[in-house]
């Protein structure tokens, strides 16, 4: 069993996604070509933004955001500790000063309580992730930022496709962000990433930093980036595009068999999706204090699973020197000794998610609910 199964989409477009490719080793535009501004338009009426600018990842698009923004040295950007480390990484790099705030224990997502007590007159952005597949509240982190007149940044990358309110992910606030790494629910073939904004101005200076901060031909007004997304993950995105509502439906009925089958499992908590979101579950993590326990058991039954972020971002040898110690974000370090992400994608058929639960349910099987 694949822990996400990159090749059967390939299987069912494989011909549509070679016929794309064929068209651009023909035109030969290989860079920003007319795919790229054909995947722009089509994602920013996916979304509902006003504008779409492709970049060459989801690590550059939050990079670009933030140079977009004018962060830098002696600045702070405030985000989570529980997320992979481009979310902090990107702040660091310009100069500025990561400020974590806590996860909430039942989303996993930004505290919007704590967020601020965390604002100084030195903050710059406030960028919440949306982990595992749904966005954090963004409209209490939205009020609390306007309130200090301070720009945020979403890092959706493990959530576009997601709505909250009924709005999709990478549209609701400043600035939204997101990832097409393969694994990620709208996955190219490489690496590929977007921001989206409603403001004319950020967006002019998203496709200028892009492209070395150049405006027009060998004038930069500013400092850019080589962010420029290739034309053939373009390509292969528009096809992937046709699919990916259906594979949206899967992920969400996916994520429900799980929760369903699990849900009597003492000691073994399944994800709680906030009553404002749907979740498109990039991964589907549980958490649990035996978790080398079930790891093993489903390792014994040829299962992969996958403890990501076990090492929270306040507690890496990089950031040391922001001086955080063992049980500053007591949520955030139980989520990362006790999460476990099991096999998840669209085309997870049915019988094999009923081998990853009954691998689970082994050892208390008269408290697991079969379903298949």
């Amino acid at each position: 069993m694949q822990f996400i199964d990159l090749k059967t989409r390939h299987q069912l477009i494989g011909d549509k996604i070679n016929a794309r490719i064929q068209k651009v080793m023909e035109h030969g535009q290989f860079i920003l070509g007319p795919e790229v501004l054909e995947l722009e338009s089509k994602l920013a009426q996916y979304t509902g933004s006003k504008h779409c600018v492709s970049v060459s990842s989801g690590t550059d698009s939050l990079l670009i955001a933030l140079m977009a923004l004018g962060v830098g040295v002696g600045d702070e950007v405030i985000t989570v500790p529980y997320t992979w480390i481009s979310s902090a990484e990107v702040i660091a790099l310009l100069g500025a000063k990561p400020v974590f705030v806590e996860i909430r224990p039942d989303t996993w997502n930004m505290d919007e309580t704590k967020l601020e007590a965390a604002i100084t007159d030195k903050t710059k952005a406030i960028m919440p992730v949306s982990i595992y597949g749904q966005s954090s509240d963004m409209d209490a982190i939205n009020t609390t930022a306007q309130k200090y007149y301070i720009p945020v940044i979403e890092d959706a990358a493990q959530s576009f496709g997601a709505t909250y309110k009924g709005k999709k992910s990478c549209n609701l606030s400043t600035i939204g962000s997101t990832s097409f790494f393969p694994s990620k629910p709208l996955g190219c073939y490489g690496d590929g990433g977007a921001l989206f904004t409603n403001d004319d101005e950020l967006a002019e200076k998203f496709r200028w930093i892009r492209v070395h901060g150049q405006e027009r031909k060998y004038h930069h007004p500013i400092l850019g980036v080589n962010g420029r997304m290739d034309t053939l993950q373009a390509a292969i995105l528009l096809e992937v595009l046709e699919v990916f509502p259906d594979e949206v439906q899967k992920r969400e009925s996916l994520g429900q068999t799980y929760s369903e089958g699990l849900a009597h499992l003492d000691g073994l908590k399944t994800p709680s999706i906030g009553e404002y979101n749907t979740s498109v579950y990039a991964q589907y993590t549980i958490l649990s204090d035996q978790r080398e326990q079930i790891q093993q058991s489903l390792k014994v039954k040829d299962t992969p699973s996958v403890s990501y972020y076990s090492v929270p971002l306040h507690l890496q040898p990089v950031f040391k020197h922001l001086g955080h110690q063992v049980r500053d974000f007591p949520v955030a370090e139980k989520v990362a000794n006790q999460c476990l992400s099991l096999p998840m994608s669209p085309y997870l058929s049915a019988r094999d998610q009923s081998h990853v639960i009954d691998a689970i349910c082994a050892q208390e099987r008269p408290k697991c609910k079969t379903l298949i």
